[in-house]
């Protein structure tokens, strides 16, 4: 897998993942949930924002199955989606375990764990 960078910007975010928690950045100005974290609200361009726990519960709102991973390291298919999240924002990252995606599925979060301790957040439901 290819290395996963982090800045000062989203290191906070990582560090969250380390310890299985999945955070979204609020703004302190207008109260807007981001993912990933950026240095402004994409809402009311404002720099005072902090990080918070979510629960990890989500919609696929669009999805494409891979049948040929471009990575030769990737066992394909496997399956990308856009996850909005109940808090709001959207989070494009993989679904797992699941048979038949389909746009409305409910899905909660799984985690991947990466070699260095950190943790790429993934989600899956019960079929």
């Amino acid at each position: 897998m290819t290395e996963i960078p982090e800045d000062e910007v989203t290191a906070p975010w990582w560090e969250a993942t380390r310890s299985r928690r999945l955070t979204v950045q609020r703004c302190g100005r207008c109260g807007l949930a981001q993912l990933p974290p950026r240095v402004l609200c994409t809402g009311c361009g404002s720099t005072a924002s902090r990080l918070e726990p979510v629960d990890g519960q989500g919609v696929v709102d669009s999805y494409t199955v891979i049948h040929r991973a471009p990575d030769p390291a990737a066992e394909a298919p496997y399956t990308v989606a856009r996850v909005r999240l109940a808090e709001g924002p959207i989070l494009l990252t993989a679904l797992v375990g699941v048979a038949h995606p389909r746009c409305d599925l409910p899905v909660t979060l799984a985690w991947r764990p990466l070699p260095d301790g950190r943790a790429l957040p993934v989600f899956t439901t019960e079929e």
